[in-house]
C-alpha cells in the first residue's frame, strides 16, 4: 500500500482530522499548538494518522 496520498486527499484527511479535533478528540502528537487544522497538519506530517484512501479501480 503507498502512502502517498495527492493534494486533495492531503487536504481531506488533514480537514476530517481537524474536524475531529475540534469536537475533542485526543490529539496524537505533542504540541504547543492549539489550532486544530494545525495540529492535524502536524499529525500528517508525523505520519500517525490512521487513515485510508480508497481509489477506484485499485
Amino acid at each position: 500500500m503507498s502512502t502517498e496520498f495527492n493534494r486533495y486527499e492531503k487536504a481531506r484527511i488533514i480537514g476530517a482530522r481537524a474536524l475531529q479535533l475540534s469536537y475533542g478528540a485526543p490529539v496524537l502528537v505533542e504540541t504547543g499548538r492549539t489550532e486544530p487544522y494545525l495540529i492535524a497538519a502536524e499529525e500528517y506530517d508525523a505520519g500517525v494518522l490512521p487513515f485510508t484512501v480508497r481509489r477506484e479501480g485499485k
